[in-house]
Formats: structure tokens, C-alpha cells, sequence
């Protein structure tokens, strides 16, 4: 939801792509005293297609520009594993929203899980977090969560799920 996707994955800086207003939407967050988290899966590392170091630049990168946009990022928390790992951090697993929960005092049951993938609305289930899913090419089936077409619209429905916290 913040980058454009590639069927081959992000491996370096040159190929990572903000989506169309996704740094306006995160400096709105930030304006109105929401804390963001990201939480991804990067496989990409766990099949040897990039090394760590190679993905904490790109984080780091990515996180300089949202902060120059007028965003904040609180931090980043990443399942570095393959998705055939059986690793709880991999989403829909919840230990990574878990983490983050603890080592940045959020309560997770306040916050809403934006999210771009399937994986991500199942992990909002598990923690009982209400999830809008950023359905931009495929959208999910109506009534099963609250659907927005980009980051932005998102953000504009979040007031309405009546929460003080994003996450």
C-alpha cells in the first residue's frame, strides 16, 4: 500500500515506487496525531534475493522520504522469512503487530490495520483490530471489510471507524 508491487519482488532502492499519494496520506496521519507502523513480509530476503542490509537501506530510504513529505513513520517491523517458513511473524500471523504493540505502547485493539493484502485483514481478525483493505486492482468480496481504492481514502475513513491509533 505504500509501493507499487513487483511480481519480482523490491530489491533495491531503484525499484521502489511510492504509490500516487501515499506520502500526502502519511503526512495527514501524521498531521492529525496518528502513530504509523509498517509491518511487511519480505520474502525476498529468505529467498536470497536480497541481503538484509539491502532491505534496511531501502526502509531507511523510504522513511527519509516520508519524513521530508511530512510524514512520520514510527518504525518498521519486517518477516524476513519465506512464506513456507512456519515463522509466527510472517502476516497473517500476528507476533510482528505483537512487538510493535509492546516495544511502542500501542493498543493494538484501538488501532485499524491498513493493508493491501489478504494477510493483512486476517491478522486484524486475529487481533481483533478493525482493517480497512486497499483494494486498488482486486477488490475484496463486498461486506467482508471496508474497502478503500488507495492509501488516501483510507485515511479519510478512519475517523469514521471511530479510532485514535493507526497501526
Amino acid at each position: 500500500m505504500i509501493n507499487r508491487r513487483r511480481p519480482d519482488h523490491v530489491k533495491s532502492w531503484a525499484e521502489f515506487e511510492f504509490l500516487p499519494g501515499v506520502l500526502e496520506a502519511l503526512a495527514a496521519l501524521h498531521a492529525s496525531g496518528r502513530q504509523v507502523v509498517v509491518i511487511t513480509n519480505q520474502a525476498a530476503v529468505g529467498r536470497g534475493l536480497l541481503a538484509e542490509a539491502g532491505l534496511m537501506r531501502i526502509h531507511r530510504l523510504m522513511l527519509e522520504t516520508i519524513n521530508a513529505a511530512g510524514g512520520l513513520v514510527a518504525a518498521v517491523y519486517a518477516c524476513l522469512h519465506r512464506p513456507d517458513a512456519g515463522c509466527d511473524c510472517r502476516k497473517p500471523r500476528t507476533e510482528l503487530f505483537r512487538r510493535a504493540g509492546t516495544e511502542l505502547g500501542i493498543n493494538l485493539r484501538g488501532s485499524v490495520v491498513v493493508g493491501d493484502a489478504s494477510s493483512d485483514i486476517e491478522a486484524a481478525r486475529a487481533l481483533g483490530c478493525p482493517s480497512i483493505l486497499i483494494a486498488d486492482t482486486h477488490p475484496a468480496p463486498a461486506g467482508t471489510v471496508p474497502t478503500a481504492p488507495s492509501l488516501a481514502a483510507a485515511v479519510a475513513m478512519i475517523p469514521s471507524l471511530g479510532q485514535k491509533v493507526t497501526c
